[in-house]
């Protein structure tokens, strides 16, 4: 993580230098400029590794990742981010920060191809070292092309640097087209890349062969999708519809390009499913690599563009313990905890059933104030940077997300589940129940069930990873799976039908962690569906601590997380099918781009 994060500062210079070169023609000893930088393979590298500064950002899991089936905003309704979460769109409120760190980053891998591809080299080991680079480029380019059209659609799409057209604005432009452009320099990638176990990349924070198929199989997955559009003519509000792409064959041959690029990483074998699922994210907060793990954004120290996981999407941690505070700005969505089956160990490394008190001791939370146990903080070594810096990797690709994406390919394309479409499902579920097969039910046989079941696997193995909001819209089912919800939400706040058997008090005894490193996975409980103020008052006598499931927990004395009732009435307040599936542009971005003018979402 150091490395890369060093360097970019270095590299973002000379990537400023290069692109507005024609400005900067002051005569210098040390110009450091695109016509230097290409001389040596260690200069262009550092333009690479630049790059990967500008691919990740944290909306993409904070504003972007929650209004969900499994997260909300604990912030309040007038806040921007609660706003965004909950569809309230406006052209003021809209995040603007992963539309522009993703053009920055376009236009370093747009430099550094351009330049890659006009160097002269000798050895063959340099020879190699400009493929990966190269290839590194596309990869980056492609992945950032993704981030952006899957939240606001049809955008401007440039494949050379700014300095060589000389164009400073641009229109709209389908995102089929874009699609099919990241599609493209994603197979360049795969070419070029070495595979991980060639040795040549010992980080999962650049990409290889295996990550780069992966993020090929993802990209084609959503090209193939539906999402919202419109008109790129007349901008008619009446010609916006959610639909997928108008040619057929094409959408056959991406599903085919996404399964063909999981099975290139599931025949290679260097990749595989740690024996269990919290091992993962136990790695993952401690900076430890496995075999897992296929491509995180790397975050060390204050510069990153990600510095808050486990921060803001973590567990409620007093300031004054011994972990340091952990303020979360987003929660479980209280119906979440009961998706998971019996048995499913995902459930509780993924939501955090406790907070930590001022003296360390863990505190159980009610159904509304469960919280996101990914990233958790007292699960790592030390603190890291800072409380809000904790030096988090963030999880981009995972091998499980690869093998989901194979069964769900294979499915599209075959109109049904092909025996290595269940065994891929089968793999990332059986792992989920610990080897348990028994428990985890039968695999549908049919197009329509196994479909049902990739959505709600994906929404289990990957829950809080930042992709649910867009994989929902790509399937053409957000507005009816977040109506839905919500509807689940208020038969749990009312104990009726499939919850009218839900614990109302949970008894525990108080334990305390005193370590980091914390062993604790979940805070083991006695339910009970009924209970007198004498059996209470009883209970408390001996030392447990009884808790209201329904009420708030007064952890949050501030009133941050809310009692389940008071979650419904906000929740999703602004969703509208037909219009919310795609975020409209920032004023802000039109204003400073005239070939956007008049090329608004047209239900904003």
């Amino acid at each position: 993580m150091k490395r890369i994060l060093n360097i970019t500062c270095i590299a973002a210079a000379a990537l400023m230098l290069s692109s507005c070169k024609e400005y900067l023609e002051i005569p210098s000893e040390t110009k450091f400029d695109s016509e230097t930088i290409f001389q040596t393979v260690d200069r262009a590298e550092m333009v690479v590794v630049g790059a990967y500064s500008q691919t990740f950002n944290r909306e993409l899991y904070y504003q972007l990742g929650m209004g969900t089936d499994e997260c909300f905003s604990t912030e309040g309704e007038t806040n921007s981010k609660n706003q965004v979460a909950n569809y309230v769109y406006t052209t003021s409120n809209i995040p603007t920060s992963t539309y522009t760190s993703m053009y920055a980053g376009i236009e370093y891998a747009n430099v550094a191809i351009s330049g890659l591809q006009k160097m002269d080299v000798s050895t063959e080991a340099e020879k190699r070292k400009i493929n990966m680079l190269l290839g590194e480029a596309y990869a980056i380019r492609a992945m950032n092309y993704l981030n952006i059209v899957r939240f606001f659609g049809d955008v401007p799409y440039a494949t050379k640097p700014v300095a060589e057209t000389g164009i400073f604005e641009s229109s709209r432009v389908s995102r089929d087209t874009i699609y099919d452009g990241c599609v493209a320099d994603l197979q360049k990638a795969v070419e070029l890349l070495p595979w991980k176990g060639e040795g040549m990349v010992p980080t999962p924070e650049r990409f290889t062969k295996n990550s780069a198929y992966g993020i090929l199989a993802r990209t084609a997955l959503y090209a193939a999708g539906y999402s919202l559009r419109w008109d790129l003519n007349s901008y008619a509000p009446g010609s916006v519809t959610i639909a997928k792409r108008s040619d057929a064959t094409r959408i056959k041959e991406l599903y085919k390009i996404s399964a063909d690029a999981c099975k290139a990483v599931i025949d290679r074998g260097e990749n595989a499913l740690l024996p269990k699922y919290e091992t993962v994210f136990r790695d993952l907060v401690n900076a430890r690599y496995n075999a897992e793990s296929m491509l995180e954004y790397g975050q060390y120290g204050n510069d990153n563009n990600g510095s808050s996981a486990g921060y803001t999407n973590g567990i409620f941690v007093h300031t004054s313990s011994m972990f340091g505070k952990s303020q979360p700005a987003m929660a479980a969505l209280p119906t979440y905890w009961f998706d998971f089956g019996n048995g499913d160990t995902r459930r509780d490394v993924t939501i955090c059933n406790y907070g930590i008190n001022s003296d360390n001791s863990r505190q159980m939370n009610s159904y509304s104030s469960n919280t996101i146990g990914k990233f958790r903080v007292n699960w790592a070594e030390k603190m890291g940077t800072a409380i809000n810096k904790r030096d988090i990797n963030w999880p981009v690709l995972r091998y499980s997300d690869v093998l989901l994406m194979y069964a769900e390919a294979l499915n599209e394309y075959n109109n049904a589940p092909t025996a290595e479409a269940k065994a891929a499902f089968e793999k990332v579920r059986a792992r989920g129940y610990a080897g348990n097969t028994a428990a985890m039910g039968t695999t549908p046989g049919d197009y329509e069930g196994f479909k049902k079941a990739i959505i709600n696997e994906r929404k289990l193995e990957l829950g809080f990873e930042s992709w649910r909001r867009t994989d929902l819209a790509r399937w053409g089912i957000l507005y009816e799976t977040l109506s839905e919800t919500k509807e689940k939400l208020v038969r749990l706040a009312g104990k009726t039908q499939e919850f009218a058997d839900v614990d109302a008090y949970r008894v525990y005894k108080k334990t305390v962690a005193n370590s980091f490193s914390d062993p604790v996975v979940a805070i083991p409980y006695t339910g009970y569906k009924q209970m007198t103020s004498a059996d209470s008052t009883q209970m408390v006598k001996d030392g447990f601590v009884v808790l209201r499931m329904h009420g708030a927990s007064p952890l949050y004395s501030q009133g941050a997380l809310t009692p389940t009732a008071a979650v419904v009435n906000n929740l999703f307040r602004g969703l509208e099918k037909n219009k919310v599936e795609l975020l409209p542009l920032a004023i802000s971005i039109i204003d400073v781009n005239s070939g956007l003018a008049g090329q608004q979402h047209p239900k904003y």
